[in-house]
């Protein structure tokens, strides 16, 4: 066999059977498409499932290690407003009691300071023994201008009875008359005298004005003193006391007379009410402050030149209310955190306004229908995501609500 004949007729056999094989091509291809295509989409679903799931998963990690706080809606609380002012204490009417006589040697007090006295009570006496033998001298004057005062009237009254008689004259009886009217004169004048010298006694004894409470006393027995010497005794009259407060022009428009006020003595926890008799009419240029005179009864606790706290009333405002703990400041600024609808905390500037032991009032800033964060504030960062937990009033407010620990992934 022709070996070269053989080779093509195998040849043209493989020749005709690859043809065969590709006249089936096209259908082929066209399953083989659609099968990548399907492992594609499955290949791809299966991704974004995975993916989805690992978000939803993530997120809900993110929620459950959301630091837990408490929070609360203030909503808007009448408030008496309050200024916290301090001041010195003094005597409301003081009386300071020095010598009004002549003057001289003290030989007795009778008073020390603290005491209680009446009006025209006797403080202290001073020595009376020149004034004393005065007074004797001129009382024997007065007998004797009144002894020639009667003998006067005896020989008028004589005259008069020999009239009739015609053995006196008319002009006698003018001039024992004169001498009559003379004498009684003269005695007026030896008892106004007298008169005198006792009040210059009655002077040397140093009496309290009014009736009031002694505060200082300086005069001792064997003291020399005049009118010249100052002031012996200061007294408070009946007991008055008054906290002379410095306020601020502002604050001074907010008061009027007979505002209350609510005084605590410097060194006591004793709480005085007493209220504002008396307005400074004038203003400091240089501090820019008046002083507001609070009237006060006497107490033991109230000592003058002493110091003292107020907190004057002014009013009320109908404002926010929230814990000192929900407030925060920094360099910045006055600030709470503010839970938004998606759980997360804003920073909220406010300004601050009365502080009492309720809480500390909010006059801008806030509207009272927010949820504001009550306390862990300060580990907390704005847009920080949290789980807030309702208060229902301030007293769940003031229980401890413990922050929920951070778990690991």
């Amino acid at each position: 066999m022709n070996y070269e004949t053989t080779i093509d007729a195998n040849s043209a056999h493989e020749l005709n059977t690859f043809s065969g094989a590709d006249a089936a091509t096209p259908s082929s291809r066209r399953k083989w498409v659609f099968g990548a295509v399907a492992v594609v989409l499955l290949v791809v679903g299966t991704w974004w499932a995975m993916k989805g799931g690992s978000a939803a998963g993530d997120d809900a990690d993110t929620a459950s290690q959301a630091q837990v706080v408490s929070v609360i809606v203030p909503g808007q609380t009448t408030i008496a407003a309050a200024i916290n002012v301090s001041g010195t204490i003094a005597a409301r009417r003081q009386m300071p009691v020095g010598v009004a006589g002549e003057g001289g040697q003290v030989i007795q007090v009778l008073v020390d300071a603290g005491d209680w006295v009446r009006a025209g009570q006797v403080l202290a006496v001073i020595d009376r023994e020149v004034q004393t033998q005065q007074i004797a001298s001129q009382s024997a004057n007065v007998a004797v201008a009144d002894a020639d005062a009667r003998l006067a009237q005896a020989n008028l009254d004589r005259a008069l009875k020999l009239v009739a008689k015609g053995f006196i004259s008319k002009a006698d009886i003018d001039r024992l008359t004169a001498t009559r009217d003379a004498a009684v004169a003269r005695v007026r004048v030896a008892r106004a005298g007298l008169g005198e010298l006792g009040a210059r006694a009655a002077r040397l004894n140093i009496v309290a004005p009014a009736a009031g409470l002694v505060l200082t006393r300086a005069v001792e027995p064997g003291q020399v003193v005049s009118s010249g010497s100052g002031v012996l005794f200061s007294l408070a009259r009946d007991g008055e006391m008054e906290l002379q407060a410095r306020l601020s022009e502002s604050d001074m428009g907010r008061l009027a007379i007979g505002s209350i006020a609510e005084v605590t003595p410097v060194g006591t926890t004793r709480v005085l009410t007493g209220q504002v008799w008396q307005l400074s009419p004038t203003i400091d240029q240089q501090s820019r402050q008046g002083i507001a005179r609070i009237a006060l009864g006497y107490d033991a606790a109230l000592r003058p030149g002493g110091f003292a706290n107020a907190a004057l009333r002014s009013g009320t405002v109908i404002a926010p209310l929230l814990p000192e703990s929900a407030i925060l400041s920094d360099e910045k600024g006055t600030y709470v955190f503010v839970v938004g609808p998606d759980n997360k905390v804003q920073r909220r500037e406010v300004k601050t306004g009365e502080v009492s032991e309720k809480g500390i009032s909010v006059i801008q800033g806030i509207s009272g229908t927010e949820k504001i964060v009550l306390r862990a504030g300060g580990f907390l960062n704005t847009g920080d995501l949290v789980q807030p937990v309702p208060m229902q009033n301030q007293t769940d407010a003031a229980q401890p609500v413990p922050a929920k620990p951070v778990q690991a992934k």
